[in-house]
């Protein structure tokens, strides 16, 4: 004969197994394709470098940065990217203006190559620190800031290598109000 207290034991340990079964099956997964997207697709990053890209993108703006298309392309002028630094610095966020094989010069926050200045749109603050004639090597870019007066670029750190470029930045999601696409 089974008593109350039995039968109420063996449906509790049911729904025990119940809840575990269904985390099992949708948590986990979830959390693993969340995990997959996160290192190999896109990811969430703040700018936290300061004044470098103002005024089209401000410290403390999120961002939505894509990985995926540098693996079937090289990066371009133009594109804003996260470049990771060595382990004790911030990552930045900065503009490619030079690609491997270009000679890049900077004259009062104007870039040239090979000579030639560029059309820099992006550009509302020139000046900063100037940079010579500079072959860009295989497999590297230069980048630089919007706000060329204040920021911390290729100008101070030469070239950065293609495979420290964390991903394009493609959308600013917040604040709210400062919602756009990059092009």
């Amino acid at each position: 004969m089974i008593k109350h207290s039995d039968k109420l034991v063996s449906r509790s340990v049911r729904f025990i197994r119940q809840v575990l079964w269904d985390l099992a099956t949708t948590v986990v997964p979830a959390l693993l394709i969340a995990l997959f997207i996160n290192v190999y697709v896109a990811e969430a990053v703040v700018i936290d470098d300061g004044p470098s890209m103002q005024p089209n993108l401000y410290r403390g703006d999120q961002m939505m940065a894509e990985k995926v298309s540098y693996r079937f392309h090289p990066p371009q002028r133009g594109d804003v990217v996260i470049v990771t630094r060595p382990a004790n610095e911030v990552s930045l966020v900065k503009r490619v203006v030079a690609l491997p094989g270009e000679t890049v010069t900077v004259r009062a926050g104007h870039t040239f190559i090979d000579d030639q200045p560029i059309d820099e749109p992006w550009v509302t603050h020139f000046g900063g620190p100037g940079y010579p004639p500079t072959l860009v090597p295989p497999d590297h870019v230069f980048v630089l800031g919007d706000n060329r007066a204040n920021s911390r670029d290729s100008r101070a750190i030469g070239p950065v290598p293609i495979s420290t470029l964390k991903g394009r930045v493609w959308l600013v999601y917040w604040p709210p109000d400062q919602i756009k696409l990059l092009p």
